[in-house]
């Protein structure tokens, strides 16, 4: 036990900030500052939209941003990350609140970030790297509609149907549009949407987002237009921390919805920080170090009333392009959004519903990267399905499920492939030092096969083959090339030497890898060559094995002096 708290002990330690991480954000203040303002005007927009969006309010997603950001940019592992509510976490989290309510969302966030700490600790940060990019692509795709889908109630100025299903709920928003059009809501929504997406061309670096909402905000206040909804009330400030939310009878029965947000804000997380490290030259994240960072930051975000929170992808590009340096400028904008909590909460509260809803329309369209979709897809037809089977798999049942959807297809393509490259090809013999009349005779009743690529559970059946072998007396299996061997593929090997034993053939093995043998004795393979004898380790020497084998049956003479004899169909007879 000792060992173990000690482990546990060093662990913790490796994954704390250190002096380094001091020594960078002294670097250049001034930038950092900067970046962190510039990143807080974009990100007020879309954590209010986001806090919305996922049922719990916008002064959630306010309490996520301004808590779960500062403790991931002290304890996350990279320098450049920005986090927050996201629209992907906010897909997940609608039907969460949909079955459990507020307080299972609370509930959910905590669990999911002693998760995230788990897995920082059992250094699970590298497998996340295994995603295929089609799955990834798939989810964003499937994710950006899903977002934009969740907006229409709020961008029709129509109060949100019942229900769990984005298309469910889109369609009845849309009959009661028609029942009751809104068009200042429609209006006010398309507005801002359109001067984010067309300034984001015209002046990339400017904050759009925040500027067309303060617009469309003086706009209802001034007309005096009742139909542009406001956010309404804000707490001047954050709660206090509380566990009241937290109900341990239910813990059970949120486990798995604990274990999808965890997984979604792993491998939200680690993309966004792999997005920071290409954007920069000399950056590179520690992946295990922002697990952690991200599970302190999901524990203490619900004390708050926050929603669990992820790495953001959008923020942490505004961070980057803005010339941030070190984790001081996510910091910043942490702070900045604390400020506009306690100081201008009365004035956020104006803000329009509609106005939201234009936000994260036009941040589901630049979700979108066209240029990735169509190289994926113009890749292979295997990248192409998965892309579409996760994308469809998001819209239509859950960002869970179209993950899991995906990651499985892909595998069973990836095996089939695989499985594809494994051939059995027969070989010629080796001459080696035997004179042409004794080839001949040896080749008469000796077969070579060379076995390539992977043996193993999706890539064995060509191994059946062998029990059809006729007209030989030994079968050579040359095993040099054979890449990887399971219990499946070794179990198989075993059946055909077996059924060729019982025809009289004897099967002879060279070049078995040092890394297969337990496989292979495992099953009981190894020990069956092993007893006859007739396992070699290179080629020449199990042909030379054969050539002894055949002389001890009788089947080819014994001194070169009587290979130019045939041999009599008698003694044929009497070996066979």
């Amino acid at each position: 036990m000792r060992l173990s708290f000690g482990r546990i002990g060093a662990r913790l330690t490796a994954l704390l900030p250190g002096r380094t991480d001091l020594a960078e954000m002294r670097r250049d203040p001034r930038r950092d500052l900067l970046a962190g303002l510039t990143v807080a005007i974009v990100a007020l927009p879309l954590a209010l939209g986001f806090g919305v969006s996922s049922g719990l309010g916008a002064e959630a997603g306010l309490a996520t941003a301004v808590i779960a950001g500062a403790l991931a940019a002290v304890f996350g592992g990279s320098n450049l990350q920005v986090s927050g509510p996201t629209g992907a976490m906010t897909v997940v989290l609608v039907p969460i609140v949909a079955e459990h309510g507020p307080s299972g969302v609370l509930t959910v966030g905590l669990m999911a970030g002693v998760m995230l700490v788990a897995l920082a600790l059992l250094r699970a940060g590298k497998y996340m790297q295994y995603v295929p990019a089609p799955v990834v692509e798939g989810f964003t795709l499937g994710i950006a509609c899903v977002i934009g889908l969740q907006q229409i109630p709020n961008a029709l100025g129509v109060p949100k149907p019942e229900g769990d299903r984005v298309l469910v709920v889109t369609w009845r928003a849309l009959e009661a549009f028609t029942r009751s059009p809104n068009w200042t809501a429609v209006a006010f929504a398309l507005a801002v949407a359109a001067v984010m997406l067309v300034g984001a061309r015209w002046r990339p670096k400017v904050p759009f987002s925040i500027l067309a909402v303060i617009a469309a905000t003086v706009v209802a206040q001034v007309a005096g237009l009742d139909a542009a909804k406001p956010i309404g009330d804000l707490p001047s400030g954050l709660p206090a921390p509380s566990l009241a939310f937290l109900d341990v009878g239910a813990v059970g029965s949120l486990l798995a919805p604990a274990a999808a947000v965890a997984a979604l804000a792993a491998l939200e997380s680690l993309l966004s920080a792999s997005v920071a490290d290409g954007m920069t030259v000399g950056q590179k994240h520690d992946a295990d170090r922002e697990l952690f960072g991200q599970g302190l930051a999901n524990i203490a975000a619900p004390l708050f009333g926050g929603v669990p929170a992820t790495g953001a992808i959008a923020r942490t590009a505004v961070n980057v392009r803005t010339g941030a340096g070190s984790r001081l400028a996510a910091l910043t904008h942490a702070a900045i959004l604390a400020v506009i909590v306690f100081a201008a909460a009365p004035l956020v509260s104006r803000i329009p519903l509609a106005a939201l809803a234009g936000v994260l329309l036009a941040t589901a369209v630049r979700m979108v990267e066209v240029g990735s979709l169509r190289a994926m897809a113009r890749a292979t037809r295997s990248d192409a399905l998965i892309l579409v089977l996760t994308a469809v798999a998001t819209l239509a049942l859950d960002l869970v499920y179209a993950v899991i959807l995906g990651l499985m297809v892909a595998g069973t393509l990836a095996l089939r492939a695989v499985a594809k490259q494994a051939r059995l090809d027969q070989v010629p013999l080796d001459r080696g030092d035997h004179s042409a009349e004794e080839h001949a005779l040896l080749a008469e009743h000796i077969v070579a096969y060379r076995i390539d690529g992977p043996l193993f559970f999706a890539a064995h059946r060509f191994l059946l083959e062998l029990a059809e072998v006729a007209d030989v007396r030994v079968v050579i299996l040359r095993m040099s090339r054979v890449t990887t061997i399971d219990a499946t593929g070794a179990l198989v090997l075993k059946d055909a030497v077996e059924k060729l034993n019982r025809r009289g053939i004897a099967v002879l093995t060279s070049g078995i890898r040092p890394s297969q043998r337990q496989v292979l004795d495992s099953v009981g393979a190894l020990e069956l060559l092993r007893r006859e004898g007739r396992e070699y380790a290179t080629t020449p020497e199990a042909i030379q094995g054969a050539r002894n084998y055949l002389e001890c049956a009788g089947v080819i003479p014994t001194h070169p002096a009587q290979m130019s004899r045939p041999i009599s169909e008698e003694t044929e007879e009497t070996v066979g």
